[in-house]
């Protein structure tokens, strides 16, 4: 093993596939020349050259549509987005093209392409660069998407998402781009749609997925000194969504809390509450609690923004209320 930060993990996996498969490219604002906007691309331009790193225009709608069009000439491009809050120039791209290529075709068009970018708030950045878009396309059919929270999961589900032969949606965060952690040496892939158990536990399940997941490991770390053990289920991939992983868990605890970077209505969050009171109403000793962001746009005030973000404290009322404590 070797420890890494999560943009070295973004850009060994793009990497390693473009070495594996020349169909595969890269393109985006500041990817090339500048090494990409958060360091996730660097050392690719001198490695593949221009003609497989691309630079474009600040123009979403319409690199996002060439390569969109590209991938029906037989190539796999990768395509970032300096932020996701940009995505929503070129999301009819993304929505009415990328995502029914396949099904619109009849089968003849498959349609390989990952759109990669941060997601959610990243600080004092404003309204409208502090939003959380993965409950808008996992609502779409056709899209996969993936939100990594650690570099570990990071390259296996980047190099999965790229070997995937439809559209993925791989979102990231400007605040983990520097955590780091622990990458195997060698080669290795996580499949899309598998959660993964971050933390064993008794009492209840949280379940999340994204940069938000650290606060629900410094509230268990702080319920544990009350004896409270907590089961955290990392997501990973919203959709597909591992509904087997969340329903055993709950079944274990009797509990579950949701905790989710995004506002309160209509998300992955009521997605999950809907599917467990569903398949495992039986076995709920409590409401299902979900903690969102407060139904504002993001304030830019860093005291208001402290309010509007969900945090450890949130998870540990959270839990205390489900277990009636």
């Amino acid at each position: 093993m070797k420890t890494i930060q999560f943009r070295e993990a973004v850009c060994e996996a793009m990497s390693e596939e473009m070495r594996r498969d020349e169909s595969i490219f890269l393109m985006g604002e500041e990817v090339a020349e500048y090494n990409g906007a958060y360091k996730a691309s660097k050392g690719m331009l001198d490695e593949f050259g221009a003609k497989r790193v691309i630079d474009t225009p600040i123009a979403e709608l319409g690199f996002a549509g060439i390569a969109v069009g590209s991938t029906m000439t037989g190539n796999r491009p990768i395509v970032e987005f300096m932020t996701f809050n940009f995505s929503l120039v070129g999301i009819d791209q993304i929505i009415n093209n990328a995502a029914k290529i396949r099904q619109m075709s009849g089968g003849q068009f498959k349609c390989p392409i990952v759109f990669r970018g941060p997601t959610a708030s990243a600080g004092q950045l404003g309204a409208t660069h502090s939003q959380a878009f993965e409950s808008w396309f996992a609502n779409t059919p056709g899209l996969k998407v993936v939100v990594p929270s650690n570099p570990y999961d990071a390259k296996g589900l980047l190099k999965a998402a790229i070997r995937d032969d439809d559209p993925v949606i791989f979102m990231e965060s400007e605040q983990m781009y520097g955590d780091k952690g622990e990458v195997p040496e060698g080669e290795y892939t996580i499949p899309l749609g598998v959660a993964d158990i971050k933390r064993e536990g008794k009492d209840v399940t949280i379940v999340s997925f994204g940069k938000i997941i650290k606060e629900a490991y410094k509230a268990a770390d702080e319920l544990e000194k009350e004896g409270i053990s907590c089961e955290i289920i990392d997501l990973r991939t919203v959709r597909p969504m591992d509904h087997d992983a969340i329903l055993k868990s709950v079944k274990k605890t009797n509990r579950l809390v949701i905790l989710e970077e995004a506002w309160p209505f209509g998300n992955v969050s009521t997605e999950i509450t809907y599917q467990v009171q569903a398949q495992a109403f039986d076995y709920l000793d409590a409401p299902i609690v979900k903690i969102n962001t407060a139904d504002t746009p993001a304030p830019y005030s860093p005291v208001l923004l402290e309010e509007w973000l969900p945090n450890s404290n949130d998870v540990v009322k959270a839990v205390k209320k489900v277990l009636y404590k």
